[in-house]
Protein backbone atom coordinates (compact mmCIF):
# COMPACT_ATOMS: atom_id res chain seq x y z
CA UNK A 1 0.00 0.00 0.00
CA UNK A 2 1.73 3.34 -1.20
CA UNK A 3 0.88 6.04 1.21
CA UNK A 4 3.84 7.11 1.53
CA UNK A 5 3.44 11.10 1.11
CA UNK A 6 6.56 13.11 1.36
CA UNK A 7 6.77 16.55 2.66
CA UNK A 8 7.76 18.27 -0.26
CA UNK A 9 4.49 16.77 -2.05
CA UNK A 10 2.91 18.47 0.68
CA UNK A 11 4.84 21.75 0.80
CA UNK A 12 4.01 22.23 -3.51
CA UNK A 13 0.34 21.71 -2.80
CA UNK A 14 0.16 24.28 -0.22
CA UNK A 15 2.26 26.37 -2.47
CA UNK A 16 -0.02 26.26 -5.28
CA UNK A 17 -2.93 27.97 -2.55
CA UNK A 18 -0.57 31.12 -2.76
CA UNK A 19 -0.08 31.05 -6.98
CA UNK A 20 -1.64 34.33 -7.84
CA UNK A 21 -3.15 32.42 -11.19
CA UNK A 22 -4.84 30.17 -8.97
CA UNK A 23 -6.22 32.54 -6.75
CA UNK A 24 -7.22 34.74 -9.50
CA UNK A 25 -9.27 31.71 -11.00
CA UNK A 26 -10.47 30.43 -7.91
CA UNK A 27 -7.93 26.94 -8.02
CA UNK A 28 -6.62 27.79 -4.96
CA UNK A 29 -6.70 24.19 -3.83
CA UNK A 30 -5.69 22.68 -6.91
CA UNK A 31 -2.73 21.40 -5.71
CA UNK A 32 -4.00 19.06 -2.82
CA UNK A 33 -6.38 17.64 -5.94
CA UNK A 34 -3.95 16.74 -7.55
CA UNK A 35 -1.89 15.35 -5.03
CA UNK A 36 -5.07 13.28 -4.15
CA UNK A 37 -5.38 11.61 -7.08
CA UNK A 38 -2.24 11.19 -7.74
CA UNK A 39 -2.15 9.28 -4.05
CA UNK A 40 -5.17 6.82 -5.76
CA UNK A 41 -3.72 6.21 -8.81
CA UNK A 42 -0.62 5.01 -7.49
CA UNK A 43 -3.01 2.64 -5.10
CA UNK A 44 -5.29 1.65 -8.04
CA UNK A 45 -8.07 3.51 -8.48
CA UNK A 46 -8.15 4.04 -12.52
CA UNK A 47 -7.93 7.77 -13.63
CA UNK A 48 -11.77 7.20 -14.83
CA UNK A 49 -12.81 6.98 -11.46
CA UNK A 50 -11.72 9.99 -9.99
CA UNK A 51 -13.56 13.33 -10.72
CA UNK A 52 -13.38 16.62 -9.12
CA UNK A 53 -15.46 19.64 -9.49
CA UNK A 54 -18.44 20.29 -11.56
CA UNK A 55 -17.75 16.37 -12.94
CA UNK A 56 -17.82 15.18 -9.15
CA UNK A 57 -21.71 15.45 -8.72
CA UNK A 58 -23.02 13.38 -6.37
CA UNK A 59 -26.48 12.37 -5.41
CA UNK A 60 -28.63 13.84 -2.16
CA UNK A 61 -31.29 13.02 -0.04
CA UNK A 62 -32.51 16.23 1.52
CA UNK A 63 -31.39 18.22 -2.06
CA UNK A 64 -31.15 16.61 -5.65
CA UNK A 65 -27.13 16.93 -5.35
CA UNK A 66 -24.32 18.02 -4.74
CA UNK A 67 -21.00 19.22 -5.97
CA UNK A 68 -18.08 17.99 -4.61
CA UNK A 69 -14.26 18.77 -4.82
CA UNK A 70 -13.51 15.04 -4.91
CA UNK A 71 -15.71 11.92 -5.91
CA UNK A 72 -14.16 8.08 -6.43
CA UNK A 73 -16.83 5.95 -8.16
CA UNK A 74 -15.98 3.08 -9.42
CA UNK A 75 -18.16 -0.09 -10.83
CA UNK A 76 -21.03 2.03 -9.63
CA UNK A 77 -20.47 2.97 -6.24
CA UNK A 78 -19.50 6.17 -4.84
CA UNK A 79 -16.47 5.04 -3.15
CA UNK A 80 -15.20 8.69 -1.83
CA UNK A 81 -16.45 11.93 -1.41
CA UNK A 82 -14.02 14.94 -0.38
CA UNK A 83 -14.34 18.63 0.08
CA UNK A 84 -11.42 21.07 -0.26
CA UNK A 85 -11.22 24.01 1.40
CA UNK A 86 -8.85 26.89 2.21
CA UNK A 87 -9.92 30.02 4.81
CA UNK A 88 -7.57 33.27 4.35
CA UNK A 89 -10.12 36.11 6.04
CA UNK A 90 -13.13 36.78 7.70
CA UNK A 91 -12.43 33.53 10.04
CA UNK A 92 -15.62 34.13 12.14
CA UNK A 93 -18.31 34.47 10.09
CA UNK A 94 -16.91 31.64 7.38
CA UNK A 95 -15.85 29.32 9.71
CA UNK A 96 -19.64 28.55 10.84
CA UNK A 97 -20.78 28.72 7.61
CA UNK A 98 -17.98 26.00 7.00
CA UNK A 99 -18.98 23.94 9.83
CA UNK A 100 -22.58 23.95 9.30
CA UNK A 101 -21.70 22.89 5.65
CA UNK A 102 -19.39 20.04 6.00
CA UNK A 103 -21.65 18.56 8.99
CA UNK A 104 -24.69 18.86 6.50
CA UNK A 105 -23.03 17.59 3.07
CA UNK A 106 -22.06 14.72 5.04
CA UNK A 107 -25.37 13.78 6.89
CA UNK A 108 -26.88 14.47 2.80
CA UNK A 109 -24.55 11.85 1.44
CA UNK A 110 -24.69 9.14 4.56
CA UNK A 111 -28.38 9.15 3.48
CA UNK A 112 -27.96 9.46 -0.20
CA UNK A 113 -25.85 6.73 -0.27
CA UNK A 114 -27.90 4.13 1.57
CA UNK A 115 -31.39 5.39 0.50
CA UNK A 116 -30.91 6.60 -2.95
CA UNK A 117 -27.91 4.76 -4.56
CA UNK A 118 -28.67 1.58 -2.04
CA UNK A 119 -25.12 1.05 -1.17
CA UNK A 120 -24.04 -1.63 1.21
CA UNK A 121 -20.51 -0.09 1.72
CA UNK A 122 -20.88 3.32 3.05
CA UNK A 123 -18.77 6.28 1.24
CA UNK A 124 -15.60 7.25 2.46
CA UNK A 125 -16.08 11.32 3.40
CA UNK A 126 -12.65 13.26 3.95
CA UNK A 127 -12.72 16.78 4.65
CA UNK A 128 -9.47 19.33 4.41
CA UNK A 129 -8.85 22.20 5.19
CA UNK A 130 -6.01 24.50 4.80
CA UNK A 131 -6.15 28.13 6.85
CA UNK A 132 -3.51 31.50 6.44
CA UNK A 133 -1.46 31.07 10.12
CA UNK A 134 -1.62 34.88 10.81
CA UNK A 135 -2.25 36.77 13.86
CA UNK A 136 -6.30 36.80 13.42
CA UNK A 137 -6.72 33.17 12.19
CA UNK A 138 -3.79 32.59 16.03
CA UNK A 139 -5.83 35.22 18.71
CA UNK A 140 -7.57 34.07 21.28
CA UNK A 141 -10.92 34.56 21.22
CA UNK A 142 -13.57 34.96 23.67
CA UNK A 143 -16.63 33.81 23.51
CA UNK A 144 -20.49 35.08 23.61
CA UNK A 145 -22.03 32.84 26.19
CA UNK A 146 -25.64 31.15 25.30
CA UNK A 147 -27.92 30.55 27.72
CA UNK A 148 -26.77 27.41 29.18
CA UNK A 149 -22.79 28.19 28.46
CA UNK A 150 -20.67 26.79 25.48
CA UNK A 151 -18.25 23.60 25.46
CA UNK A 152 -15.18 25.16 27.45
CA UNK A 153 -13.17 23.89 24.63
CA UNK A 154 -14.32 26.73 22.37
CA UNK A 155 -13.32 29.04 25.27
CA UNK A 156 -10.37 31.48 24.53
CA UNK A 157 -9.47 29.04 21.58
CA UNK A 158 -8.25 30.95 18.27
CA UNK A 159 -9.89 30.04 15.24
CA UNK A 160 -7.05 28.10 13.79
CA UNK A 161 -8.10 25.75 16.70
CA UNK A 162 -11.62 25.71 15.77
CA UNK A 163 -11.39 24.59 12.74
CA UNK A 164 -8.83 21.93 14.38
CA UNK A 165 -11.64 20.81 16.59
CA UNK A 166 -13.73 20.78 14.04
CA UNK A 167 -11.80 18.51 12.12
CA UNK A 168 -11.15 16.63 15.54
CA UNK A 169 -14.68 16.06 16.52
CA UNK A 170 -16.28 15.29 13.11
CA UNK A 171 -13.68 11.84 13.03
CA UNK A 172 -14.63 11.01 16.51
CA UNK A 173 -18.54 11.60 15.91
CA UNK A 174 -18.29 9.85 12.50
CA UNK A 175 -19.35 13.16 10.65
CA UNK A 176 -16.50 11.96 8.24
CA UNK A 177 -14.04 9.53 8.06
CA UNK A 178 -10.88 11.91 7.64
CA UNK A 179 -10.58 14.82 8.25
CA UNK A 180 -6.83 17.28 7.60
CA UNK A 181 -6.27 20.79 9.10
CA UNK A 182 -3.25 22.26 7.44
CA UNK A 183 -1.64 25.85 8.29
CA UNK A 184 0.25 28.10 6.16
CA UNK A 185 1.60 31.41 6.78
CA UNK A 186 3.16 31.58 3.18
CA UNK A 187 4.82 30.51 0.18
CA UNK A 188 7.37 28.12 1.61
CA UNK A 189 5.82 27.23 4.55
CA UNK A 190 3.46 24.84 5.88
CA UNK A 191 2.34 23.29 9.64
CA UNK A 192 0.26 20.24 10.77
CA UNK A 193 -0.09 21.00 14.15
CA UNK A 194 -2.10 17.79 15.54
CA UNK A 195 -1.14 14.63 14.18
CA UNK A 196 -4.54 12.97 14.29
CA UNK A 197 -5.86 15.44 11.52
CA UNK A 198 -2.55 15.30 8.97
CA UNK A 199 -2.10 14.92 5.52
CA UNK A 200 -0.64 11.48 5.66
CA UNK A 201 -3.45 10.27 8.54
CA UNK A 202 -6.17 11.55 6.06
CA UNK A 203 -3.99 9.94 2.64
CA UNK A 204 -4.16 6.70 5.09
CA UNK A 205 -7.48 6.59 5.61
CA UNK A 206 -8.70 7.06 2.01
CA UNK A 207 -6.31 4.19 0.73
CA UNK A 208 -7.02 1.58 3.44
CA UNK A 209 -11.06 2.65 2.42
CA UNK A 210 -10.34 2.80 -1.61
CA UNK A 211 -8.40 -0.90 -1.43
CA UNK A 212 -10.87 -2.60 0.87
CA UNK A 213 -14.05 -2.13 -1.80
Amino acid sequence: MDVHVGSEEIQAATNHFWNADSVRAGKQMDGYAQLIEDILLRNGIPKRGVYHNRKAKLPGYFRPTKNWDIAVVTEGRVVAAIELKSQAKSFGKNLNNRTEEVIGSSHDLRHASKEVLDQEVKPWIGYLMLMVDNKKSRESRNLRQPHLGADEAFDGASYARRYELLCERMMQKGIVDGGAFILTEGYGHVAEPNSDVNFLSFARGLVAHVRSV
